[in-house]
């Protein structure tokens, strides 16, 4: 079995080197990581001679700037980093910033992320970062060049953290805000899921029952000659035209969702007639509203903590809450301040937040204590969602239950009825 020397970091930051016996590098690295050691510096040895060296600051592979293109190439486009990216992200982070902590230095913990990078993808994104870093570019500027993974926010939190000379306490609380982010997404699909499976599975029994089991018994009961009841005939007509037109309805639902898709992506008018007819529907609007007002309070906190100016800190927010109503309140709430007033007066006068934000709010800014007023508020409001989704999900199930109940037993009435009648005759 081949042995390997190692060089890592330990958790407290202390540097760490030994050998370790595995099958393949990957193995070995494997077995350091359940160590909880970030590896720096890992080679294969054969009777106390090195024969393969694979440290963070061995030489690029020869496929490196191509992959490097594609890396860029693909995130060219692309309107900001998507779940995995976040996710990704989130931990590389975390782990940076407990090096950072460590007393570690910048290029040697990017190092231990390159070499610790599961993903090449990952891999090329942290050795392109630390290489800008030995050539003198600041971490911020550097992180401004890859969109498609870092957002603003991201950026201008390590430029404020890097102008402060605390870096390792603002990653560290990026790493809560986009932990704490991902677990609100969470929440919201999750109230989501159980009701649109629902639907889905209720609208492939009925057009199992629709497209098979009724011709079929509508067939035997026509063949009798016997005049159906008007029931029937309804049930017949809806099988026959779902047999027929099935195509045009699958494609009316295809070009609707996508006029949708189009209208709600361009962020315009339609988009904010859409968002407000949203934040009206019963208990729906109130889990999205308070969805909304947690990302707001928990991102402007967040920033703010992190020394980001309060006008480039509302200018981030209102591009991270997600609903258009409370994106306009969220900009007029920054020109306001930009024009000299407080955060709380423009924000109970919108009426996009609940009065007690803004009243919280201004309390905090009267006390000194915003930062903190806005991370309780986004704490509160977080407790409350998960009530809001529980309240979602026991309010529709029933009615969806009712609805798939009503239409299902519509169809056995309207097929048992002739059946009951022919066996009278």
């Amino acid at each position: 079995m081949p042995i390997y020397q190692y060089k890592a970091f330990a958790p407290g930051g202390a540097t760490k080197s030994g050998i370790v016996d595995a099958d393949t590098e990957k193995d070995a690295r494997t077995k350091l990581r359940r160590q909880s050691l970030l590896v720096s510096e890992l080679n294969e040895t054969r009777g106390g001679r090195r024969l393969k060296s694979k440290g963070a600051n061995d030489a690029v592979g020869r496929d490196r700037t191509s992959t490097i293109s594609k890396l860029k190439a693909a995130r060219a486009s692309s309107q900001g980093p998507g779940s995995r990216e976040i996710d990704i992200v989130s931990g590389m982070t975390r782990q940076l910033a407990t090096l950072l902590g460590s007393g570690i230095a910048l290029n040697e913990s990017l190092s231990a992320l390159v070499d610790q990078a599961e993903q090449r993808r990952v891999e090329t994104l942290c050795r392109e970062i630390r290489e800008d870093i030995q050539q003198g570019t600041n971490l911020a500027d550097s992180l401004q060049k890859h969109p498609g993974w870092f957002t603003p926010l991201y950026v201008n939190m390590v430029r404020a953290g890097q102008a402060a000379g605390n870096l390792d306490s603002v990653l560290t609380r990026l790493a809560d805000y986009l932990q704490g982010q991902r677990a609100l997404r969470r929440k919201i699909v999750g109230a989501l899921t159980y009701p649109l499976m629902m639907i889905t599975v209720g609208m492939i029994v009925v057009t199992i029952l629709m497209a098979k089991v009724v011709p079929e018994i509508t067939k035997m009961l026509i063949d009798q000659k016997k005049e159906l009841p008007p029931a029937t005939k309804v049930l017949v007509g809806a099988s026959d035209f779902l047999k027929q037109w099935w195509w045009a309805i699958f494609l009316g639902i295809a070009i609707i969702s996508f006029i949708f898709e189009r209208i709600y992506s361009k962020g315009g008018d339609g988009r904010l007639r859409i968002d407000k007819f949203l934040l009206k529907t019963p208990v729906l609007g109130d889990l999205l509203r308070r969805a909304a007002v947690s990302r707001f309070t928990r991102t402007l906190a967040t920033l703010l903590q992190s020394g980001v100016p309060v006008i480039q800190s509302l200018e981030i927010t209102e591009n991270v809450v997600g609903n258009r109503v409370i994106k306009d309140a969220t900009a007029h709430v920054r020109e306001r301040v930009m024009e000299g007033t407080d955060i709380a007066t423009p924000l109970k006068k919108s009426g996009a937040f609940p009065s007690t934000v803004g009243y919280m709010v201004a309390v905090g800014e009267q006390s000194g204590e915003l930062e903190q007023m806005l991370d309780r508020i986004a704490t509160a409001y977080d407790e409350e969602i998960e009530v809001a989704a529980e309240r979602f999900t026991s309010v529709l199930e029933p009615i969806m239950i009712i609805v798939l109940a009503s239409v299902v037993g519509y169809i056995v009435f309207a097929i048992v009825v002739p059946i009951l009648e022919i066996g009278e005759i």
